[in-house]
């Protein structure tokens, strides 16, 4: 009996594991040719004699404005060095960066036969969380002083929902959102649930770029944040049904339900508890059960209109 029950497992785990693998895109064949020069490191080293070749090598880098006095005061302040001397401690080598992002351009070209990679320069923005990061066809550039870990000292006074992105692991999520955000045409569409389909266009194309990163790091929640969305599903759906949402064309709901915030507001005691963006995250679900049902590519994804997507999606939230 035993015998039996171990072989059942066997067979279990065998057809499990061949599921998971025919689903999976083998992209090592892909060629991709990117540098990642250290802007931060170069700028913060510089001297005298070579800030003409520093100049050189990042033209786009050194406005008219940007003149030599005030490239030596920005370097020898004492904040600036103390903010480069903290990233040096984390950020001295970009090796795991490197892979990450090698692996990510791969999986864009997979689907995108068009995309160039693009050059990536490392800077220090002064902890411009706004601005982590910065796509612009050849160049990509990254604020790693927005990365030092959630619970660093420069951080002290952001809010949670922000700090707690402010990680290492969340790098190469903001560099795919940045380049996802190029390649979706803007919606001219105002009701509310075709802006939530919308940007779960987007999510899911961070499931195709990102296959291996948990659904926790790309929507940007914590695990209790994340756990309390699944748990609610169909509440969250029901709300918005009941207090008929879906095809409004009221702006505020941008803000209580899509934009970035601590949490979403559906004006209820317990709100705090839901984490914000919760029509973001609604509307990747049902872009899920749309690709579920229906056998297209990721192009005809983000060409089909959003009406028409929720009607084939045939979404049913989990209860």
């Amino acid at each position: 009996m035993r015998f039996f029950f171990t072989l059942l497992m066997v067979l279990c785990l065998f057809f499990s594991c061949s599921d998971k693998n025919s689903n999976q895109i083998d992209v090592s064949k892909i060629n991709v040719d990117f540098s990642v020069n250290r802007y931060d490191v170069d700028f913060y080293n510089t001297t005298n004699e070579s800030l003409p070749k520093l100049k050189q090598k990042y033209p786009y880098l050194f406005p008219q404005e940007f003149t030599d006095s005030i490239v030596f005061a920005k370097i020898n302040n004492k904040d600036e060095q103390e903010l480069f001397a903290e990233t040096q401690k984390i950020y001295k080598n970009l090796s795991s960066e490197e892979k990450e992002l090698t692996s990510l351009f791969k999986y864009v070209k997979y689907y995108n036969s068009d995309f160039k990679e693009p050059n990536v320069v490392t800077i220090l923005s002064n902890i411009d969380y706004d601005s982590r990061v910065i796509y612009a066809d050849s160049l990509l550039l990254i604020s790693l002083d927005v990365y030092l870990g959630e619970n660093h000292k420069f951080y002290g006074d952001y809010p949670k929902y922000i700090k707690e992105n402010n990680t290492k692991n969340h790098i190469i999520v903001d560099v795919a959102n940045t380049i996802i955000d190029k390649q979706v045409n803007l919606s001219n569409k105002r009701d509310f649930i075709a802006k939530m389909i919308f940007e779960g266009k987007k999510m899911y194309l961070l499931d195709m770029y990102l296959p291996s990163i948990s659904d926790r790091e790309k929507i940007g929640y914590s695990q209790d944040k994340i756990n309390w969305a699944t748990r609610n599903e169909e509440q969250i759906w029901m709300y918005f049904i009941d207090k008929k949402l879906l095809f409004s064309t009221d702006t505020k709901l941008n803000q209580r339900f899509l934009e970035n915030a601590p949490f979403s507001k559906f004006y209820m005691e317990q709100d705090n508890l839901s984490p914000g963006r919760i029509g973001v995250w609604l509307g990747w679900q049902i872009v899920r059960s749309y690709m579920k049902h229906n056998n297209v590519s990721l192009q005809e994804l983000l060409k089909i209109d959003e009406s028409d997507l929720f009607n084939k999606s045939k979404y049913k939230p989990k209860k």
